[in-house]
């Protein structure tokens, strides 16, 4: 098992790194959140253990990066002093596994890497989903209901803006601007492209999920 250790402190890195290497697993180390993205992007793990106060960059905004920009399906812990209620959600929001308070005992410690390791890599990273509908943002591979489904490039974009966004209402405006940029279509091109889109996420299923708000926009419903 690899797992990659990241802490300001050269300490607490060290001590964790020794006890770990005497129960087997490879220890890479990184002492702010810039180096364990580097390591990341260049290396497989297993696990990442992760402070949260660090320089430079801190836990929080590395795992944050490490969701959305690298795509990361490694499971993470997060260490830390910080007992609040609001640093363990904004933990878990930024796409943590798991919470270990410090001081803690190395063998918990030991335990709750090898029970997220025993979980394998998170399915739901790299992927936009909502209801029962998924874009995979790697392959650009649309499903419904575990069904796969054909769209064309506009129309991924489009659908992609909408998740982003679901179940919220999402302006014509913002979808032009996501999708086109500055060369807005004819509002007939934008019509047809919702249409086509609808139809497509639509055919053998008795639900709509696109729905368009007359004089708002449109959105993903549940």
């Amino acid at each position: 098992m690899k797992v990659l250790i990241v802490d300001d402190s050269h300490n607490v890195a060290e001590t964790i790194a020794d006890y770990l290497e005497l129960e087997g697993m490879t220890i890479d180390s990184a002492y702010h959140g810039e180096s364990a993205l580097k390591l990341v992007s260049e290396h497989h793990y297993d696990v990442i253990i992760m402070d949260i106060m660090m320089p430079k960059m801190d836990g929080i905004s590395a795992v944050t990066k490490l969701r959305k920009e690298l795509f990361c399906n490694t499971p993470i812990l997060f260490l830390t002093a910080k007992d609040g209620l609001e640093d363990k959600i904004a933990a878990f929001e930024a796409g943590g596994d798991d919470y270990l308070m410090k001081p803690f005992a190395m063998q918990e410690l030991s335990l709750r890497i090898r029970a997220l390791a025993s979980r394998g890599p998170r399915q739901d990273i790299g992927k936009l989903i909502f209801a029962d509908i998924s874009v995979d943002v790697q392959t650009n591979e649309v499903q419904r209901g575990g069904q796969p489904i054909k769209l064309s490039r506009i129309q991924k974009k489009i659908l992609k803006v909408l998740l982003r966004q679901a179940p919220a209402v999402v302006s014509r405006q913002e979808v032009i601007e996501a999708v086109w940029g500055d060369e807005s279509p004819s509002s007939d091109a934008l019509r047809s492209h919702i249409y086509g889109l609808r139809s497509a996420l639509n055919k053998g299923f008795e639900q709509s999920r696109l729905e368009t708000i007359h004089g708002q926009g449109y959105r993903i419903k549940a």
